[in-house]
């Protein structure tokens, strides 16, 4: 029979005190010592300077203030600037055991504000300190067979996602027999004068997409495009890091705000065809500011697109539409089962973590997955 105890977490850990904090801006591609931050990567960059060491003598846990990503160190390291809690635990505290307990006890996202004054007020339960390595032994060992499935099943939809890209890439690189190259604003008619953007505030909801610079970001009542239309990222971050696509075509009725580019073509193939262009080539060439990309309209009227006779364009699509067809069936395929994953990591912390946890239900857990 397990004993439990509860304390408040910031009861449960000792104040840390280290003034060194390194600037995103200055960390080093290469060094001698790690930079740990609030940053979902576990290393976010390196420093030579070993007097701003925070020395480890029993594993920490760095926590992420504005971003709740947790990290267990048993290293020394040294600090990214702003945002990094240091969880340094009792004596009466297994480290990793209240690592676990903190991914299992998730708090509700306050957007990036400061998280610490929610996660100092969660109550900590925890056994003995013999108790508790016991379910790390348990849960480490589950954890990692799982975290290698999701690792291989990422590695795999990130693979997936590339073939695409991969395949329109080799198309504009083998141009045909009878290919031009036009400027985009030479083939389209720009739209860009009919947007009307509008604040959440006076939004009236209806089930008509309001679009931005990456898709929709909300439904709205009226429209003002009821016709096949390109849409081209204006501006924001994803010009350059390319996370999402950043041209996107949509028909039937729709508004668009001003973070998007409209234009139009009189050939539907044209149309996907520049889309997937698009979407295939870097626009940095086109892209002014860094800290808050923009693709102004005489820019993105200059790129210049090779553009093949109709009978190739409609080859092309086709064959381009059947291949994002069958990706997105694989795409699918692994979300399922990185959810399926996500799901069984859940139910063993629950289980972990109301006493219920052995060998024999972790192999009952995985049997049913």
């Amino acid at each position: 029979m397990i004993k439990w105890q509860s304390r408040l977490l910031e009861d449960c850990i000792e104040r840390v005190a280290h003034s060194a904090k390194i600037p995103r801006s200055q960390f080093l591609e290469a060094g001698a010592h790690p930079v740990v931050s609030q940053e979902a990567e576990f290393i976010n960059g390196f420093w030579d300077n070993s007097a701003d060491l925070f020395r480890v003598t029993r594993p920490v846990i760095v926590f992420g203030d504005h971003t709740q990503v947790l990290k267990y160190v048993d290293f020394d390291f040294v600090i990214g600037a702003d945002g990094v809690k240091i969880l340094k635990t009792k004596e009466f505290l297994y480290p990793r055991y209240l690592y676990y307990f903190l991914i299992h006890s998730r708090l509700k996202s306050i957007g990036y504000a400061r998280h610490y004054r929610l996660l100092a007020k969660i109550n900590v339960c925890y056994p003995s300190l013999k108790q508790q390595k016991q379910i790390v032994a348990i849960l480490d060992e589950a954890i990692e067979g799982i975290d290698a499935a999701i690792a291989l099943c990422e590695k795999n939809l990130a693979n997936v996602r590339e073939l695409f890209g991969g395949y329109m890439k080799s198309v504009f690189a083998q141009k045909g027999n009878g290919w031009t190259v036009r400027k985009l604003g030479e083939i389209c008619e720009n739209l860009d004068s009919r947007r009307i953007p509008i604040t959440k505030s006076v939004r009236m909801e209806g089930n008509v997409p309001y679009y931005g610079a990456s898709g929709v970001v909300d439904y709205v009542s009226g429209h003002i495009f009821d016709e096949e239309i390109l849409l081209i990222s204006e501006d924001g971050a994803n010009l350059l890091a390319r996370t999402y696509p950043i041209a996107f075509s949509v028909s039937g009725k729709s508004w668009v705000n001003n973070h998007a580019h409209v234009v139009r073509f009189n050939c539907r193939y044209t149309q996907k065809l520049v889309e997937y262009y698009l979407n295939a080539i870097s626009l940095a060439p086109y892209v002014s500011g860094m800290a808050q990309p923009k693709l102004n309209q005489k820019s993105l009227n200059s790129i210049p697109v090779p553009v093949p006779p109709l009978a190739d364009q409609v080859r092309i699509v086709e064959t381009a539409e059947t291949l994002a067809a069958s990706i997105a069936r694989l795409e699918a395929n692994f979300q399922q089962k990185l959810k399926r994953l996500a799901e069984l990591k859940r139910s063993l912390l629950q289980k972990a973590f109301a006493g219920e946890l052995t060998k024999q239900s972790v192999e009952v857990i995985e049997a049913a997955e």
